[in-house]
């Protein structure tokens, strides 16, 4: 795969202008405060496994329109709480999957909390959490597309409030220090971070892993790859549907959320990523509003930095966690 976007040198540097609507925090404030009109509500049920050393939760809790949404929360054996807990988002059209999948955090001594993707999971990992959308019209096939003319129908406000709701939920589960919360994810799962880190201001550090949903004008531009590809394909199309498209994707754009987002960040970044190329993760990291700092995988795609960066996200959120721990307090 070769070096299909900036070169390094300038990547560093790219810090496009925002596209972003007026009144971008008035539909977020009205979305969130619909959504909260409902509690959380979150049940955690405990999971036979044959995991030894992790304790594992189903977990259920309220997202956008009242439904429930499943996730997973994995626990040390035994563990002498409150832990502090990482929050990851999964990838594009997976889900939850099976706990064994999910053993870093929790063998790390994290409690781990794991949101299902409402609608996907029928991709590269199971999910068990459909989407009981509330209105679309002609989509591509996939997400990206789903009530795209509108951002009040649109596919990712419904997960955008989930992403949040399930901070909130988490902050409530046994075992859980509501005040040492990490948001985390790949890909999808690093905009979603990115989104909840933007809208709640009070999360303790953020891991946005090759991050997707960034700079939705350039990415739809400079590569053909999914899941990019769909929405050219919808304008490809809907020829006279351009501008709408764009404005509704401008309320969604991570890169806005980014903007608004102040916990200290660690990003990953693969320069042969065709997936989500490097211009647009720098678009987001370059605007991050608070500490940040960037890891770049040369001859690296969307795998970014693989489990070589998941030894840096170690030492990363431990370095956080320290500075931030009360004298004599525990991680």
């Amino acid at each position: 795969m070769a070096l299909i976007d900036l070169p390094v040198e300038e990547l560093t540097r790219y810090r496009p202008e925002r596209d972003e609507p007026e009144d971008f925090d008035r539909f977020w404030e009205d979305t969130l405060a619909r959504a909260s009109a409902a509690p959380v509500d979150a049940v955690f049920s405990p999971h036979p496994t044959r995991l030894r050393l992790i304790d594992v939760y189903d977990v259920s809790f309220t997202g956008w329109g009242g439904q429930r949404i499943a996730a997973w929360l994995l626990l040390p054996a035994n563990a002498t709480g409150p832990l502090s807990c990482v929050v990851e988002y999964v990838g594009y059209n997976a889900g939850r999957g099976f706990p064994h999948e999910w053993l870093l955090w929790a063998t790390a001594g994290y409690a781990h909390f794991v949101m299902d993707n409402r609608g996907q999971g029928a991709g590269w990992r199971t999910g068990d959490t459909a989407d009981n959308a509330e209105g679309s019209g002609p989509a591509h096939p996939g997400f990206m597309t789903r009530g795209i003319l509108d951002p009040n129908d649109y596919y990712y406000r419904r997960l955008y409030v989930d992403a949040v709701r399930a901070v909130d939920a988490a902050r409530s589960a046994p075992g859980v220090d509501a005040s040492r919360v990490i948001v985390a994810g790949s890909s999808q799962g690093g905009g979603l971070a990115l989104v909840a880190a933007g809208l709640v201001p009070d999360v303790t550090a953020v891991l946005a892993d090759v991050p997707f949903l960034c700079h939705f004008t350039r990415g739809t531009m400079i590569t053909d790859e999914l899941p990019f590809r769909e929405i050219a394909a919808y304008c490809r199309a809907h020829r006279d549907k351009v501008a709408q498209v764009f404005r509704t994707l401008s309320y969604f754009d991570c890169v806005n959320f980014a903007a608004r987002a102040y916990a200290p960040s660690l990003f990953s970044v693969g320069l042969m990523d065709q997936i989500t190329p490097p211009s647009t993760v720098y678009a987001a990291h370059n605007h991050y509003a608070g500490s940040k700092e960037i890891h770049v995988y040369r001859y690296n795609d969307h795998e970014g930095g693989g489990p070589h960066h998941q030894e840096v996200q170690l030492a990363f959120v431990e370095g956080v966690l320290e500075a931030t721990a009360p004298l004599g307090g525990r991680l």
